[in-house]
């Protein structure tokens, strides 16, 4: 049997895997002439910079991967565990390391901010049970067929979240809570930064979002000793070693169906005009522009798709002919107001005169990245999706603002530092990854009910289409577009009566 992936970003990449080593002949077919969609590197004048994404956890959704295919992962794909998440700076110049550990964590945020350390540890506590309560339901199972709870290992799980139900802290928004449970106005914006991992507004989005800090300082933060773009470029390698094919500049124009004993049935693809027939066909393309672009004749499910959408990024790549020993992998400079940065973002749609700025430097971990005393910044506000703003007015004054801001929290002039440049916007994220109006992680979280807003990972109109990616279920990032993956992969097991490996 067949199965096409439209898309190679890192979802289309992990169930291409999957569909393989489940006996599937798998192709993947691309638009770019790169693999990786957001997982993507620029390399100028001797710096080289992950475009995209900069963070990485949960890597066993990776190195599962290579299990699966019969592989060691720590041959193809080494990386370390951070012992410093990040370092975040504040206007008036406190500065905090946030530890790895919990416990030094704590007492950082003791010593820096005068607080009960104790505090922490129960916040953080507070977010592991969240995670354990919802992970296996919301991030490794499909919510959208109700029959598969009742299978005894989940239902059990199903009745302890429902039975610890005020955990989850869905009825609060992430600020409310944070407020009531940390205090500190600088402690709780800290927290505040996690409603930004999947494109929200702590201010709007449910506190069930404080399972995320977990990920950081319960399970860890990593870098790939490669750099992010190891992470897409390994798994295509593992892929083609496992007989997938991928066929780059090659855009798919339009899912073919067909009416078979009844039902409306995806049995291929048109690509340059050609058809490819498949028995399953997996859109890892943005679930918006995969319904009016490869399904026009599909009515397309509108309450699901006009949801709001998440924030976007404006990212400028910048060779910086110095080293800054203050400097780690993450940085934080936060806002003064940060509820009015959020309010420009998703009310006004436009940039914050004093935005919360975000740079992440590779050449830390790997000097290479950068000449010999440079560094290579990859330098990152949170900004509005693409509504038609003047992008070519905005990107130079929030450029003013981001060069005054750190020239003033780093005491130096930033500007005549910089060599050389490279910017990313919200028209390029959407040109280059077909994401809806260039927002990164598909529908934003703002309301309470955003978990189960997300499309399905497969379509209850036509058989044997599925969808994966940052734009479906469970959401966008590295770790759960990886688990939308499996998802699908489990799914089709189950449709065509596949047994298949846990991994």
């Amino acid at each position: 049997m067949k199965a096409i992936v439209i898309g190679a970003g890192i979802a289309g990449i992990g169930a291409a895997i999957r569909l393989q080593c489940m006996g599937f002949e798998t192709e993947v077919f691309e638009a770019n002439p790169f693999t990786g969609g957001k997982l993507s590197e620029i390399v100028q004048e001797g710096y080289r910079f992950d475009a995209g994404p900069s963070l990485f956890t949960l890597p066993e959704m990776v190195t599962d991967l290579f299990r699966l295919a019969g592989e060691n992962p720590e041959e193809h794909f080494p990386y370390i565990k951070l012992q410093t998440i990040a370092h975040y700076f504040f206007e008036d110049g406190t500065f905090i390391r946030a530890h790895a550990d919990p416990r030094a964590y704590a007492n950082e945020l003791a010593e820096k901010l005068g607080i009960d350390p104790n505090k922490i540890i129960r916040f953080l506590k507070a977010s592991a049970e969240k995670y354990e309560l919802t992970a296996d339901i919301f991030l490794k199972t499909t919510l959208h067929r109700p029959q598969n709870f009742l299978r005894p290992a989940l239902f059990k799980k199903v009745v302890k979240a429902i039975a610890h139900i005020g955990k989850l802290d869905f009825l609060r928004t992430m600020n409310q809570a944070n407020q009531a449970m940390l205090q500190h106005p600088k402690l709780v914006q800290l927290f505040n930064r996690y409603a930004t991992y999947n494109g929200s507004d702590p201010y709007r989005a449910p506190a069930t979002l404080n399972v995320i800090p977990h990920l950081e300082h319960g399970i860890g933060a990593f870098f790939p000793k490669g750099g992010m773009h190891q992470i897409s470029q390994s798994l295509v390698e593992l892929a083609r070693g496992k007989g997938v094919r991928f066929y780059l500049q090659s855009p798919v124009s339009q899912i073919i169906t067909q009416g078979i004993n009844g039902k409306k049935v995806a049995t291929g693809v048109l690509v340059n005009h050609q058809l490819k027939q498949a028995e399953v066909i997996v859109c890892n393309m943005d679930v918006n522009n995969a319904y009016r672009q490869l399904l026009p004749h599909q009515k397309a499910p509108a309450k699901i798709l006009n949801q709001p959408k998440s924030s976007s990024a404006l990212i400028f790549y910048w060779g910086i002919k110095k080293t800054f020993p203050q400097l780690d992998l993450h940085n934080v400079f936060f806002s003064q107001n940060y509820q009015q940065e959020f309010a420009h973002i998703f009310d006004k749609k436009t940039i914050y005169h004093d935005p919360t700025v975000y740079i992440n430097i590779t050449s830390k971990y790997k000097p290479d990245d950068a000449p010999q005393g440079c560094e290579n910044w990859f330098v990152m506000i949170n900004v509005p999706n693409n509504t038609g703003q003047n992008w070519d007015e905005l990107i130079p004054q929030a450029r003013e603002y981001i060069i005054a801001k750190l020239s003033r929290l780093l005491n130096i002039s930033i500007a005549p530092l910089i060599a050389t440049e490279a910017v990313l916007d919200p028209r390029g994220i959407e040109q280059r990854t077909s994401s809806a109006m260039g927002a990164l992680y598909g529908n934003s979280s703002n309301n309470r009910y955003a978990a189960f807003l997300r499309h399905a990972n497969f379509s209850n109109k036509i058989k044997n289409l599925y969808f994966c990616g940052g734009s479906v279920h469970p959401g966008g990032g590295i770790p759960l577009s990886l688990c939308s993956a499996k998802i699908v992969a489990d799914l089709v097991a189950e449709d065509f009566g596949i047994k298949i490996s846990k991994l």
